[in-house]
């Protein structure tokens, strides 16, 4: 974090008056937000703290790159010396998938403005794909950097250990291997020169106060065929689409196409459809890993419509030219334990520590209104801790609509020194814990913050805690602000003498 200040000095010439942790993703960058000084402008930007250089480099280059084609991406302001911290400009708060929450959140009953809204953006893709790949060096995208049959087995296989293999479901390894080397080479068959968004979805849409959509995380893009986006995006199980609004938008999205290259209409629509059943395996390989391997929430919920989805292509018959992998798919979404819609009581996956024999510490905050964070290993719990004896931040107006990860509550809470003598004792108490815990080869911890709001004081706790034992020992922390939706995991590293 002290790094990415520095970057942010550097650029604007001072200081920041403010600074935000900003929720993140599926993936492990940090983002933070900057508040400029009064009569500095733009008054706020984005920091991003990478995990990895290759990952910075590539967006950072088609950010610009997309930029200069006049295409509706950030604009990378600064690029810290060792490409692992970058400045971006501020697209705000608001993406496409909270625009839309009412209709998802309703089952698919999307209004008239969340239609346009759905509309507006997949108009906007083919520029895209199409004005973005003009003059693109696909040489500094991330390998693979074309959709290829290799790529396509990948996501195949992914979609084979990660989910089909959970389900217990009988199929003959050989056989199955067959049907999906035919299908990974029917997907390739015509792929262009156009380029692949490969993770086009509500959530890396964000609107402007005009409604305007902008595009980020296409830094996993490459060449690829203009099918697969449109699946992506239309075929969203968490989106809960109707057909006829599917429709409708292909027809959108072919009208937009049509205007930047000649188009074969009856040919778009027939190879879209093996990327949409492609697309369902794809997404149900991710789900299997970040649902049942990390046990995230979202993922384990957005199975049953995934399941739906792939239920209803194969009643089209989409699967009929891979007989063994439709006999297989067949058997698969008929298993009464993946069309529950809340899935997480049904089934059981195994925690990440069973897997790879390591210790993995879990950090929560949380409100004690809503209860104690349940343990999910299945070790029936660990510490709490409870803040609410120490000075409450939000009992005073300027702090109430900030948490404990912004910069003015973290100044209230040190200048108190309060919690710095709690959390002293927690420390203690937490490192003779992981110490006996690595000694004897266990794989889970868990340790809670709960105050009132879960908003102030334990969102400080956890945090320090998270960023404590990591540094200290080198295990896996995964950390999770329940009340404020934030969550991000401190990988495993080699212990640093402190």
């Amino acid at each position: 974090m002290q790094a990415l200040l520095q970057l942010y000095r550097q650029w604007c010439g001072c200081a920041p008056a403010n600074t935000e942790r900003l929720p993140g993703a599926a993936s492990n960058r940090q983002y933070v937000r900057f508040y400029a000084p009064e009569g500095c402008e733009p008054r706020t930007v984005v920091g991003v703290i990478g995990q990895s250089f290759d990952e910075n480099a590539c967006f950072v280059y088609l950010s610009r790159h997309f930029e200069a084609r006049g295409l509706p991406v950030p604009s990378i302001l600064a690029v810290s010396d060792d490409g692992m911290r970058y400045l971006q400009t501020d697209l705000g708060s608001r993406s496409l998938y909270q625009a839309l929450r009412r209709g998802r959140e309703s089952g698919g009953g999307y209004d008239a403005a969340e239609r346009e809204l759905i509309r507006r953006t997949i108009c906007r893709l083919p520029e895209l794909q199409v004005l973005g790949a003009e003059g693109l060096d696909f040489g500094r995208c991330l390998p693979p950097v074309t959709f290829d049959q290799t790529a396509a087995m990948f996501d195949l296989n992914y979609f084979k250990y990660c989910f089909l293999r959970t389900t217990e479901v009988d199929h003959d390894e050989l056989r199955l291997e067959n049907d999906l080397q035919h299908l990974a080479a029917d997907l390739v068959a015509d792929g262009g020169n156009t380029f692949l968004y490969r993770d086009f979805q509500a959530r890396n849409v964000m609107l402007d106060n005009a409604d305007n959509p902008h595009f980020i995380d296409f830094q996993g893009g490459r060449r690829g065929p203009l099918q697969y986006d449109v699946a992506s995006y239309l075929w969203q199980a968490s989106a809960r689409y109707p057909q006829s609004l599917r429709e409708e938008m292909v027809s959108a999205y072919i009208g937009a196409l049509k205007a930047l290259m000649p188009v074969d209409e009856d040919a778009f629509r027939s190879r879209l459809r093996l990327f949409v059943l492609f697309r369902v395996m794809q997404v149900l390989g991710t789900y299997g890993f970040r649902g049942y391997f990390e046990r995230k929430k979202y993922f384990i919920d957005s199975i049953p419509p995934a399941i739906a989805n792939l239920r209803a292509l194969l009643s089209e018959g989409i699967c009929h030219p891979y007989p063994y992998l439709e006999d297989v798919l067949l058997r698969m979404v008929d298993l009464p334990r993946l069309n529950v819609e809340t899935t997480t009581a049904s089934v059981q996956p195994v925690a990440p520590s069973a897997q790879t024999g390591a210790l993995v510490v879990r950090v929560f905050s949380f409100s004690y209104k809503r209860g104690i964070p349940e343990d999910e290993s299945g070790n029936g719990g660990g510490y709490v801790f409870d803040c609410r004896g120490m000075h409450n931040p939000g009992r005073y107006e300027a702090y109430k609509n900030q948490t404990g990860l912004d910069l003015p509550v973290i100044q209230f809470l040190e200048d108190d020194a309060e919690v710095l003598t709690f959390l002293d004792s927690v420390y203690r108490l937490a490192d003779a814990h992981v110490e006996r815990y690595l000694e004897r080869g266990f794989t889970a911890l868990m340790l809670s913050f709960g105050c009132t709001g879960g908003r102030h004081r334990s969102v400080y706790c956890a945090e320090h805690l998270a960023e404590h034992l990591n540094r200290r020992f080198g295990v896996e922390v995964q950390l999770c602000h329940r009340e404020q939706g934030i969550a991000r995991t401190l990988p495993a590293a080699k212990k640093v003498a402190e």
